[in-house]
């Protein structure tokens, strides 16, 4: 399916340049508000839950939006999509420095900021680049992708706290308002000029796309074990400098973890998308979250110093985000890419509903009693099933490619 012309200045290069520079930006801004969750609530008087069911919001708006978003970007082109959530992103962290209370920061850092997202995130990208590859290049070229939006977690972390430590939270929030406005000009690399159809090929419309995906038992499994990855990331991300604080710690450890986390992710990406395009999916998606879920019970079982600590950050980096690469590559293998930011977005919507349930529940359990204890026990144990759930995964090509292809 060819989407490009030889005179298009927009080559696949160029456009897994410009996405992954812009999932850099918008992931990396992202990944850094755990560090204002402990000075947001000191200078505010708010409770941890305050700050965290709202960037539980965010997460759980971001999957609800996602798979519309999508549907939009692979009717109309990701391009536009982008530009207008890059906007979209900078008014909602604006408002975000200016909430006095759980209500307004509700609303601009769960809703504003989380409907930016959906127009931003991995399955918006993904879509063009799936499209843009042919598909012995495509794992790789997803890896890619995964690992820029990793190097933006590195880069962005260490940005922020800088920006915290010298201007304050406040200001540091309204300068990564204008930092996310980069994406705009990124954006114009996304726009796709489509192929007239080809005589005989398989024509399909969204709507039939989705009844095909949502009565595929595999596609309901690989959704399912997504909400883990959703739960584990997120807690991570949004709680750890605060852990890092209880266990007697300076907030910089906590935010150096995080940045190793985004230095091994970049690595881990693409490795991990390299082995999908030789090995099977499903299995590598078993492995990744059976030692994920190893990974941190070693963590949590050994006394926490800050030497623990860094290496618990490259090991879970290395694992981070392989699981996008290989979801995103097992779903265009299974149905295609025509629309894999649709499908991608379903997905997506499931990692979001974990990754709501890993935030908020991470922030009711620590303010009922006081401790993470429980959360490190949930995200160890729900890993293990995670891994189960990918086996059975029916992951061949859909009998309808097959013969659509056979009449071309």
């Amino acid at each position: 399916m060819a989407y490009l012309t030889s005179k298009n200045w927009r080559t696949p290069a160029v456009i897994l340049i410009c996405g992954g520079m812009a999932l850099t930006v918008a992931l990396g801004t992202r990944h850094s508000f755990g560090l204002f969750l402990q000075p947001m609530t000191a200078d505010l008087g708010w409770g941890r839950q305050t700050f965290s069911f709202a960037i539980a919001i965010q997460n759980l708006v971001y999957g609800i939006a996602q798979p519309i978003t999508g549907m939009i970007a692979d009717k109309y082109g990701a391009g536009r999509v982008m530009a207008a959530g890059a906007v979209l992103y900078a008014i909602g962290l604006t408002l975000m420095a200016f909430s006095t209370n759980g209500i307004e920061f509700g609303f601009s850092a769960g809703i504003v900021v989380g409907i930016a997202l959906s127009c931003s995130g991995f399955s918006i990208v993904y879509g063009v680049i799936g499209r843009a590859f042919p598909v012995e290049k495509r794992s790789v070229a997803l890896g890619l992708a995964g690992a820029a939006g990793s190097f933006g977690q590195f880069v962005m972390l260490p940005y922020g706290q800088t920006l915290i430590t010298n201007i304050g939270w406040h200001h540091a929030m309204l300068t990564l308002a204008v930092t996310i406005l980069l994406i705009v000009p990124l954006s114009a690399a996304l726009a796709e000029k489509r192929a007239a159809p080809v005589p005989g090929q398989f024509k399909q419309s969204i709507p039939e796309a989705l009844r095909e995906a949502l009565g595929h038992r595999g596609y309901w499994l690989l959704c399912i074990a997504y909400t883990v990855c959703g739960f584990q990331l997120m807690f991570i991300s949004i709680h750890f400098p605060a852990y890092m604080v209880d266990q007697h710690m300076t907030p910089e450890t906590g935010m150096i973890a995080l940045a190793m986390i985004g230095l091994f992710n970049i690595f881990g990406s693409y490795f991990w998308g390299w082995l999908g395009g030789r090995y099977t999916k499903k299995y590598l998606l078993s492995t990744l979250y059976f030692t994920r879920a190893v990974a941190i019970a070693i963590f949590v079982a050994l006394p926490i110093t800050p030497l623990s600590v860094y290496v618990f950050g490259a090991v879970i980096g290395f694992l981070w985000l392989g699981t996008v690469p290989l979801t995103s590559g097992l779903i265009a293998q299974i149905f295609g890419v025509r629309y894999l930011s649709t499908l991608s977005g379903i997905a997506f919507l499931f990692h979001q509903i974990g990754s709501f349930f890993g935030v908020g529940l991470a922030g009711y359990l620590f303010d009922a009693t006081g401790s993470y204890r429980l959360m490190w026990i949930l995200t160890i144990g729900m890993g293990v099933i995670a891994a189960i759930l990918n086996f059975p995964i029916d992951d061949r090509q859909i009998a309808r490619q097959q013969a659509a292809a056979a009449t071309t």
